[in-house]
């Protein structure tokens, strides 16, 4: 099995904005990843982050779809990987509009990785019922489900009643729907609605991040051994993508041979894609990383 990569943007680093949070610096990454061999690039979602969080590990993002859209113009063949999109955060035809918008314009390179969310603050922020997001982000993936096969939306929700709306223009595929989270209602979404699930290493912040603690392959071995089960369950027979974030199981202290074995360990326990980052002092050094990264891990035909 092939494992495919995915780089992050560096679209967090807002404390140099020109060299990371611009137009040309999208593109730059963006071209470079392409080229080395990654697979997609991938950028996250916190429109409202809170001050503590912030102060104490948290990071900005870029609305997802405006930063993927420039990735996606400066590039022909990459995919664009929401890692993750908090759905409930919008009203669900107005995030279903972004991604069939960027489906559309990026000829179908979308993969959309979607979560319930944990930052309650951020949810206060927005208005939006923190001990509901599991409901809302259903509401979300009922209504993105209609728009994509083209049918007129009817639907009544928690917080919205819509009949006959009809967007346009339907992309001629729906992007594929990794489901994120570690906690086992996140699990049995991803195998019941999904084509992926994309759980991520906790490095020990699980009760911060209100989910199931995985911060070890041993642990990750676990979940996916539960989620076939489940799979097995409900009679699911389709492939489930496996997208995880290893986060320090692979970062740059490691050395090559103890990353390969990592890798190695968990291409066999099923995972399919990983999503990596690489810190650089400007976005050359990011790019010359992300390269050196590619030529020692990633298997180009």
């Amino acid at each position: 099995m092939t494992l495919s990569y995915s780089l992050e943007l560096p679209t967090q680093r807002v404390e140099d904005p020109a060299e990371f949070v611009s137009a040309t610096a999208i593109a730059e990454v963006a071209q470079a990843a392409e080229a080395a061999g990654y697979a997609a690039v991938h950028v996250t979602d916190h429109p409202a982050p809170d001050t503590k969080w912030l102060d104490h590990g948290g990071h900005h993002a870029l609305d997802p779809f405006v930063a993927l859209s420039f990735a996606a113009a400066a590039t022909s063949t990459i995919k664009l990987l929401t890692n993750v999109y908090i759905a409930a955060y919008r009203n669900p035809l107005l995030g279903a509009k972004s991604i069939q918008s960027l489906q559309v314009l990026s000829e179908g390179r979308l993969i959309i990785g979607t979560a319930a969310g944990y930052l309650k603050p951020e949810f206060r922020s927005l208005g939006v019922d923190f001990d509901n997001r599991g409901a809302l982000l259903d509401e979300a993936l009922d209504v993105l489900g209609q728009v994509l096969s083209g049918e007129d939306v009817a639907y009544q929700g928690v917080n919205f009643q819509t009949r006959g709306v009809r967007l346009r223009p339907v992309p001629s595929s729906p992007p594929p729907i990794w489901i994120g989270g570690n906690s086992k209602p996140a699990v049995r979404r991803a195998v019941s609605r999904g084509q992926g699930w994309a759980p991520f290493n906790t490095f020990g912040y699980a009760t911060a991040s209100r989910t199931a603690e995985i911060s070890t392959v041993d642990e990750l071995e676990s979940a996916i051994r539960w989620a076939k089960s489940y799979a097995a369950e409900i009679g699911r027979t389709a492939p489930l993508d496996i997208c995880f974030s290893a986060g320090n199981l692979l970062d740059d202290s490691k050395s090559a041979d103890e990353r390969h074995a990592v890798i190695d360990r968990l291409t066999s326990a099923g995972v399919t894609w990983l999503p990596v980052a690489h810190p650089g002092r400007d976005r050359s050094e990011v790019i010359e990383r992300a390269q050196v990264f590619a030529k020692e891990f990633i298997v180009t035909d």
